[in-house]
């Protein structure tokens, strides 16, 4: 119950004073209390709810897009890091990890000369593929713990009763990741959903985003009187939160289900023999 109720003071009262703030447009310290609450911004977010919809459903493409696209480029080289040692094992690693690290527009503007050579600028394709570059190492660092987790005695087993390598990957290790590639999924949703400057560099304006200059320009107009401060982007990711608490509680159940309870307690504690049970 005290976990429970320190999660709901973490999550809810950001959320609530968030609210207040998008509702007092000029709240701003020392006070501790709004001198005037206005409705001004939920006046606006209503007129111009067709746009922001589209803004979110493009980022939400875009950021799920980017989590199949890291998922795919990091299971081959996540399964060899955990499982097979070799010479510069700790530096590769290290190196892989490195877009996590260098600021967006150092990486950036670096790619965007072989975007543009390879006719992916300014594309759908481009702004996937920049951010899938720039966030993968989360996801490689989930299936990495995924892999170590796992171990290999599953696949061993699999292979020893004839099922092929496919079979093994679809039927007895994917199942097995799926909390590594939920937890590692949700990173890489909430940083490309967050990500503006690549998308923007990339996508040459072309790709309608949340965090676009358009969506910038209907959340910082005067007349918002506070909407500015409004969480949007944390409201959309709400849903993913939930989303992967609930997931990961169903594959638990699935995965761990609770033992019916043995009769042989009692066998014992009578004094019998279960060999001799039915003779």
């Amino acid at each position: 119950m005290l976990t429970l109720l320190a999660l709901v003071i973490l999550f809810a009262l950001p959320a609530g004073i968030l609210v207040l703030v998008g509702l007092a447009p000029g709240w701003r310290f020392p006070d501790l209390w709004p001198e005037r609450f206005s409705i001004a911004g939920i006046e606006f977010l209503i007129t111009h709810r067709d746009q922001i919809v589209s803004s979110l459903a493009s980022s939400f493409f875009y950021s799920l897009a980017t989590v199949f696209v890291t998922l795919i480029m990091c299971l081959t080289p996540a399964a060899a890091f955990a499982r097979h040692p070799f010479a510069g094992k700790r530096l590769l690693e290290a190196l892989l990890l490195t877009p996590a690290l260098v600021p967006p527009m150092t990486f950036a503007m670096s790619l965007h000369l072989v975007f543009i050579k390879l006719s992916l600028a300014d594309t759908v394709a481009g702004v996937v593929l920049i951010l899938a570059l720039f966030s993968y190492p989360y996801m490689f660092r989930a299936l990495v713990a995924g892999f170590q987790t796992m171990g290999q005695e599953f696949s061993t087993c699999a292979r020893n009763l004839g099922a092929g390598p496919v079979a093994i990957f679809w039927q007895v290790e994917l199942p097995l990741l799926v909390p590594a590639v939920i937890a590692g999924g949700s990173v890489v949703f909430l940083v490309a959903f967050s990500e503006y400057f690549l998308v923007f560099l990339m996508g040459g304006g072309r790709c309608p985003r949340l965090l676009g200059f358009d969506a910038f320009a209907l959340l910082f107009q005067p007349v918002t009187g506070g909407i500015a401060d409004l969480d949007l982007p944390g409201a959309a990711h709400s849903p993913v939160f939930i989303l992967d608490r609930t997931l990961m509680r169903t594959y638990r159940k699935k995965a761990w289900p609770d033992p019916p309870p043995s009769p042989r307690p009692a066998i014992f504690m009578a004094g019998m023999n279960p060999a001799h049970i039915g003779s």
